[in-house]
């Protein structure tokens, strides 16, 4: 118990250094303690890892930090896909302790093991992204803004902008600032970024006019 609480204040300390955007920065960590599991996790690998393989056992630490399980993180939030052999394939507890006992044997050996790869804003495409989470919990973050990424992209400026008001994400400090982070951690002149920062404009925006919102994204906003 005592080390879980230490890993998560370890995570809140990096989470809030990247929400922060700035890495000399003092990390503000009330924030991070606000960010919901899943999209603390997503925030973590995506800093450490972006979208390359990762170790499968540094991962379940992270997920155990965040309060996860590998099997949450690939089945129920789909934000993970498991190599073969991974934890993934694994049951609860003893899938963890054994993923964790290879990785310190990796790392003593310099071996590489199952790897775990953090899935993009395409990949996720179930029907409820952004809509409704397992057992009725909080929709992540995450999800919402992986939803209106592909709501965007579709070009319907409409639902966009219902989707952001019936959440009251317009004036949500945590997520503007996370759509940020994740600007920041997006490629320059890769689609994620052109569509995050497209998204970041329009909610600073003071807001569309009625014709806007009932016509369509034109092609340069989509792009």
């Amino acid at each position: 118990e005592f080390l879980t609480h230490v890993r998560r204040l370890v995570l809140d300390f990096v989470v809030g250094r990247v929400l922060s955007g700035d890495e000399d920065q003092v990390p503000d960590d009330s924030a991070a303690d606000r960010l919901d599991e899943p999209t603390s996790y997503y925030l973590l690998h995506r800093h450490d890892f972006g979208f390359e393989e990762a170790p499968a056992g540094s991962c379940i630490l992270y997920a155990v930090s965040c309060g996860l399980s590998d099997r949450e993180l690939a089945d129920t939030w789909d934000i993970v896909s498991f190599t073969k052999g991974s934890a993934g394939e694994q049951n609860g507890e003893e899938g963890i302790a054994e993923e964790a006992a290879d990785y310190e044997c990796e790392e003593e050996n310099g071996a590489s093991g199952s790897k775990v790869k953090l899935k993009s804003w395409v990949q996720r495409k179930r029907k409820s992204l952004g809509l409704e989470s397992p057992n009725g919990k909080p929709v992540p973050l995450i999800d919402r803004v992986h939803c209106l990424m592909h709501l965007w992209k579709a070009g319907d400026l409409h639902k966009v902008d219902e989707y952001l008001d019936d959440n009251a994400l317009r004036k949500q400090e945590l997520f503007k600032r996370f759509v940020q982070a994740l600007i920041e951690l997006s490629p320059r002149g890769s689609e994620e970024r052109s569509l995050l920062e497209s998204l970041s404009n329009h909610m600073g925006a003071k807001g569309a006019t009625k014709d806007d919102r009932q016509g369509k994204l034109g092609l340069r906003d989509a792009e």
